[in-house]
């Protein structure tokens, strides 16, 4: 292979003064190869200097042995602080961790401070953050905190910690690499938009919007200029109340300057992406067979080869790379127009952490909406998708004197489930690891839709890992619940009620009859009815009010905790093996159908592009291993998780005489430690272990590449979960005795017992 040479130019970007740019020879781009093209500014505006620290860089880049992260030393020595600064900054990216830079500026407290941990899940548009606006007093048309929608809105973690005294914030950005790479994956849709004959408008959206929607360039640089039509004028109702619209104070608004600054830049950049895309499809044609437009393949292996060469040849361009550098310092000119509180950045200006306390409510969620909020007209110079995380504190209490105010509540709310049957088919791990943090999960359903496929999935979720006493449910939209045969609340109550009944089967059949049980004896007990929260706080009727007030009071009970005694229960790995083999053809039938190597009713093929998107992340560990709802590993926790679950049931016998509520409680205990214990197998066993797997899958191109990627998925997914059955391989051996051993430290640890090892049967080899 022919070494690559790297070399550092001197150049000019939208920031003042000189700036070089580059290949790094130690960091990789998108697809995970070494030579991202990055730019940094020099810190200085004298031409010649600039040349001075280009060679200086030249030099570095020129011999191989400076490239290790322990030669930082010896550069100092050598060459300025600023190449050092530009080029060793970049070698190793640390894992940063949002949570504990939070932690270190306002702390949690946990029910042993008196407080109770609440955490709000429920499928978007279902009403959570509107619930939680009530809980801290937020007005929807003054306040507007947090942000609401009917579309996805929450993609980061928002905790908010009610008390006294000033109010208080820190907020926690994306790394600079992981945006990076999403603003290379938008840039990429939108090369891909271009080449493809899409129109401006298209082009921009494409760019503007990344495919999982929860990263969105235009809340940072502004959105497509769409001119009124005849059809909004047609589609426009009458509203009596207050509109969020009316009430965007004119400093928070874009100005017409900024915008028409912004639709300048978005304009240029549409330009320079049909011009890139032009380019590289010269050269794509240079390669394959010459082609007006993506139309005059004869198939689609062809024009996915053809698709996957663009797509190569894009990262290898250098202005394709300058156009995303354009496009990330137009997000960190952003950052640098907030003036309130205090940043931590790193060398490159990129914002790290946020932190801003002060006295004045309506200034605090002032400066809270440029972190938060998703209105229109603030397009250009919000920073809402940077956030991963924001936690506040402060007197954030329910201003209707009907409700309770005084109570000590951290309430967490994030990203909302999905709404189909395939992006409900497990619960994200991001949400379910927070099932030991939190005294409650409330799970805010609607009472016009309730129990769908994913509030039955969280059910399941919540059964499966042994917290099904922390479970609560909040349904909202009560007030829109009606029809000729529902007359009475009463009636109304029953009617909702018996969706959660039917739901049960499902969860009866996932988690077995006695869990399923319990988990509905939890519910009924700890459910609410609640409507018109769009409304404010004061408006809504006595009977919500009534209802908010047991919720409140239900999470300030859950904070303290009750001992009781706990049976402890025999068990024999007997029958074991049957369990374990229905979990692991649980998880790989759909995939198989998902991957298009079979067909599966209910799991159609998936486009290649997602299924090379989703090899992409596990290759390189991004995004919790998951693409949108492709969710490998949480898949594979949850259908070993169910079918444990079911089997947990049924102990031998158990070491004395106990009631049916001690042995739930010691059944649900030992789930709790196999859950724990099963995600760092399911981790091991999918993702960790299999990451330089999961590459070569990432790397296949060329024709028949998506077939080929869709094989090599498969073969991690059966060295994760092997065939189970009387003539296992050794392999599957092993993976039935790593279970095993995880089942038997939980059950030991709760108090329980598991036969002698040497007294379980597994199936054996012939000879």
């Amino acid at each position: 292979m022919v070494s690559r040479t790297y070399r550092a130019s001197k150049s000019q970007s939208k920031r003042p003064g000189w700036s070089v740019s580059f290949r790094h020879p130690r960091r990789t781009d998108t697809r995970g190869k070494y030579g991202l093209r990055v730019r940094h500014g020099l810190g200085t505006d004298d031409a010649a200097e600039a040349d001075e620290l280009v060679e200086q860089l030249n030099e570095l880049l020129a011999d191989e042995s400076w490239w290790s992260a322990d030669r930082r030393h010896d550069a100092a020595r050598r060459f300025d602080s600023r190449i050092v600064s530009i080029f060793f900054d970049r070698i190793e990216v640390g894992e940063v961790d949002p949570k504990g830079l939070r932690e270190q500026h306002i702390r949690l407290p946990s029910n042993e401070d008196g407080y109770a941990r609440v955490m709000l899940v429920g499928t978007t548009g279902a009403g959570k953050t509107t619930l939680l606006r009530h809980l801290i007093g937020s007005d929807h048309t003054h306040d507007r905190f947090p942000s609401t929608s009917t579309a996805r809105t929450t993609t980061s973690d928002i905790e908010i910690v009610t008390g006294d005294g000033l109010f208080r914030a820190v907020v926690t950005f994306t790394p600079e690499h992981e945006a990076r790479r999403l603003i290379d994956e938008c840039l990429e849709e939108a090369c891909l938009c271009a080449v493809q004959g899409g129109d401006v408008g298209k082009i921009a959206d494409a760019l503007l919007s990344h495919r999982e929607q929860r990263f969105r360039l235009s809340y940072m640089v502004g959105s497509w200029p769409k001119l009124e039509t005849a059809e909004d004028s047609d589609f426009a109702f009458d509203d009596d109340d207050d509109t969020q619209e009316e009430l965007i104070p004119v400093e928070e608004s874009v100005s017409e300057s900024e915008e028409s600054r912004n639709n300048s830049n978005l304009r240029e950049y549409v330009s320079r992406i049909r011009e890139v895309s032009e380019a590289v499809k010269g050269r794509v044609s240079e390669s394959l067979n010459p082609l007006e437009d993506l139309g005059g393949f004869q198939n689609d292996s062809d024009r996915d080869a053809w698709q996957e060469l663009f797509e190569e040849l894009l990262y290898d361009n250098d202005e394709f790379a300058d156009i995303a550098s354009d496009l990330k310092d137009d997000v960190i000119e952003r950052s640098m127009l907030v003036e309130a509180g205090e940043f931590d950045r790193n060398s490159d200006g990129w914002p790290i952490l946020w932190k801003y306390e002060g006295d004045d409510r309506v200034d605090f969620l002032q400066q809270l909406r440029r972190f938060s909020s998703n209105h229109y007209r603030q397009f250009g110079k919000l920073l809402t998708p940077l956030v991963n995380g924001l936690r506040v504190q402060g007197p954030f209490r329910p201003t209707d004197s009907r409700l309770p105010s005084d109570r000590n509540l951290v309430l967490l709310d994030g990203e909302g489930l999905g709404h189909t049957a395939r992006s409900a088919s497990s619960i994200s791990t991001r949400i379910r690891q927070k099932y030991a943090e939190v005294d409650l999960i409330l799970l805010v359903d609607s009472a016009q839709q309730p129990m769908q496929a994913a509030p039955l999935q969280l059910l399941r979720s919540v059964g499966s890992s042994g917290y099904g006493h922390k479970l609560a449910i909040a349904f909202t939209h009560f007030d829109l619940v009606r029809g000729d045969n529902l007359g009475q609340v009463d009636e109304k109550k029953t009617h909702v009620l018996r969706s959660v009944s039917n739901g049960m089967t499902s969860v009866r059949e996932a988690l077995g009859t006695q869990a399923a049980a319990a988990l509905e004896r939890q519910i009924e007990s700890k459910v609410f009815f609640l409507g018109a929260l769009d409304r404010e706080n004061r408006r809504i009727p006595d009977g919500v009010a009534s209802e908010m007030t047991k919720l409140v009071e239900l999470m300030e009970e859950s904070a303290k905790r009750t001992e009781q005694d706990v049976a402890a229960p025999i068990y024999s790995f007997e029958e074991l093996a049957l369990a374990l083999r229905d979990a692991v053809e649980n998880f790989r039938t759909p995939w198989r159908g998902l991957l298009g190597l079979e067909y599966q009713p209910g799991s159609p093929k998936e486009h290649w592009a997602r299924i090379k998107a989703l090899a992409r992340r596990l290759a390189f560990g991004w995004n919790n291993n998951e693409y949108d709802y492709l969710k490998p590993v949480a898949e594979y926790q949850d259908r070993l998780r169910e079918s444990i679950s079911r089997w947990l049931e049924n102990p031998v016998r158990w070491q004395s005489a106990a009631d049916e509520q001690s042995k739930e409680a010691a059944i649900d205990a030992i789930r709790r430690n196999v859950s724990e214990r099963l995600d760092r197998l399911a981790n091991l066993r999918v993702a960790h272990h299999h990451r330089k797997d999961w590459e070569i899958a990432y790397d296949y191109r060329g024709p028949g590449s998506s077939f080929s990627r869709s094989q090599s998925i498969d073969q991690i997914y059966e060295a994760a979960g092997p065939h189970i059955s009387s003539n296992m391989s050794d392999p599957a051996r092993r993976f039935v005795a790593d279970i095993r051993q995880v089942i038997k430290e939980a059950v030991e640890e709760t108090g329980g017992q598991v036969q002698d090892i040497r007294e379980m049967s597994l199936p054996q080899n012939p000879g």
